[in-house]
């Protein structure tokens, strides 16, 4: 059992690190606005699947690293991805019970919440437009978040990560 939890923890951290590269790989110009929220899916499904070992600071740190890997005011995303996962780990078990489908519905509300504040936290830094065509990574994320879950939970018990 010992043995276990080094070895799930190195997992989880692979996946966030995959995301994190997922994140700031180049897209084309015209499908910019099409990418997907990677670091925010996978800590969604890892705050619902372990609350318990990925919570709000692990949150918080990858927000931290994103921002540092985009360039962007340092603690945006931070604060983005702690105030929604901290939805998300007080509402865990009511979320486990919803099917997959109603689950992406509750990602792509809590990723179109994301954007406004990621949004509004840059604003009040500095002087930026809200563009709408940012919006269809929200559309995205839902039609992503089934796929996404069934492979991180299939890893999550071929590895046995508790």
């Amino acid at each position: 059992m010992a043995n276990s939890r080094p070895n799930g923890r190195m997992w989880i951290w692979l996946s966030f690190i995959i995301a994190l590269i997922l994140q700031v790989a180049p897209w084309p110009g015209q499908l910019e606005f099409f990418r997907p929220s990677w670091i925010m899916l996978v800590a969604f499904y890892w705050v619902l699947a372990l609350p318990h070992r990925v919570n709000v600071g692990t949150a918080l740190l990858l927000g931290l690293l994103w921002d540092l890997m985009l360039g962007s005011t340092l603690g945006v995303r931070g604060l983005m991805m702690s105030v929604l996962c901290y939805i998300v780990a007080l509402n865990f078990q009511v979320l486990r019970n919803l099917s997959l489908w109603q689950q992406a519905m509750l990602v792509a509300l809590l990723t179109l919440g994301g954007k406004l504040v990621e949004f509004w936290a840059e604003y009040l830094v500095s002087e930026i437009t809200f563009d709408p065509q940012r919006l269809w990574a929200v559309l995205l994320n839902f039609l992503l978040w089934p796929w996404l879950f069934l492979l991180l939970r299939r890893m999550r018990r071929k590895f046995s990560i508790r």
